[in-house]
């Protein structure tokens, strides 16, 4: 399959050449592209037992310029209601909680809005039956350097539960080119992995829960160290009990609807897996002291704060897992996007 090239915009330079080929990728400048959505992927099955694209690639740039057009609005007015019917799931649950804050905070709406553009977009379409459809959008945002360690790519996931919804993102992380795998395909289209497949050191519906538990006392030991786990650990036990103010976190998995962990097959035999998390920061200040707070937090804040403070985050994590057999450090985090959705005050 031949990756094709897109010339950027004059002032900017030519897109490297890459290695990598992704399953049924497209290379396109999706902002820019004016299409219809046509009656493919939207066909209903007697039974949902054929296996089917999610989308054409076409249908894949409206829905990533759709996302883009709503983002743009939303964020210039600080208007959750400008991009509801395009976010869902943990992207949807940061998105709009940090859209009411910043409604609060800055009621005139965004002073410093810079347009978001996403452009050389190569879309895995993974085939599949039933709903939901599901494809994954490989994206360079202008929010990044084209060179060096600065250049990063925004991988989003699109989500559809029937034939007459939109298609909304539900994921989103960014990562270094290098951190994006090589997926398997079959028949042209990547190939997903269920949700409670054998064939992986662990299960997709397992990861949410082994993480959480990961994060609590170190086990079970299927996590590489690095920045989304020992490191993550050590960052909260140093800051467990500052002077005047302690801090406790519960993490609890969350799995279910829009927030499900979706996974491909990479060529490898291991598979590149969504999946979110849920956690509750609690900081309780010494006695006579009150705890402070964020605008952003205070404007989500709901009770009194006397001397404790509760703030709830929603975490989307995406991480290579290896082919089942792997005793230890099976689980690599590469990415993680995290947003408070909530504070209670006591």
């Amino acid at each position: 399959m031949r990756r094709l090239t897109l010339r950027r915009a004059p002032g900017r330079p030519l897109e490297r050449p890459s290695a990598r080929r992704p399953a049924r990728l497209l290379a396109a400048t999706a902002a820019a592209t004016v299409l219809t959505l046509t009656a493919s992927g939207c066909v209903t099955v007697h039974g949902e037992l054929a296996l089917m694209p999610p989308a054409t690639e076409a249908e894949a740039a409206q829905a990533l310029a759709d996302f883009t057009s709503a983002y743009n609005k939303a964020d210039k007015a600080y208007d959750p209601a400008m991009d509801a019917g395009r976010v869902t799931g943990p992207l949807g649950e940061i998105n709009q909680a940090g859209l009411r804050a910043r409604a609060v905070t800055t009621p005139g709406g965004n002073p410093n809005h810079r347009p978001l553009e996403l452009t050389d977009a190569r879309f895995v379409l993974p085939k599949k039956a039933g709903w939901p459809r599901w494809f994954l959008a490989d994206t360079d945002s202008n929010r990044d350097t084209d060179e060096g360690a600065g250049d990063q790519r925004w991988l989003l996931v699109f989500v559809r539960n029937g034939p007459q919804q939109l298609w909304e993102a539900a994921h989103l992380v960014v990562l270094g080119p290098a951190q994006v795998p090589e997926f398997a395909e079959e028949g042209g289209y990547a190939v997903p992995v269920a949700a409670d497949s054998d064939a992986l050191a662990v299960a997709p519906a397992d990861l949410g829960k082994e993480y959480v538990s990961f994060l609590k006392d170190g086990q079970p030991g299927q996590f590489t160290a690095g920045a989304h786990t020992s490191l993550w650990r050590e960052q909260r036990q140093k800051g467990a009990n500052r002077p005047g103010l302690a801090t406790q976190y519960i993490d609890r998995a969350a799995d279910q609807g829009d927030f499900a962990p979706l996974g491909l097959r990479t060529k490898d035999g291991g598979a590149f897996v969504f999946f979110a998390t849920r956690f509750f920061e609690r900081q309780t200040a010494a006695p006579g002291y009150r705890p402070k707070v964020d605008p952003a937090v205070k404007a989500l804040l709901t009770g009194e704060v006397k001397n404790t403070v509760t703030k709830e985050w929603v975490s989307n994590q995406v991480a290579l897992v290896k082919p089942a057999g792997t005793d230890r450090d099976g689980v690599t985090v590469a990415g993680r996007l995290q947003g408070v959705v909530g504070a209670q005050g006591s």
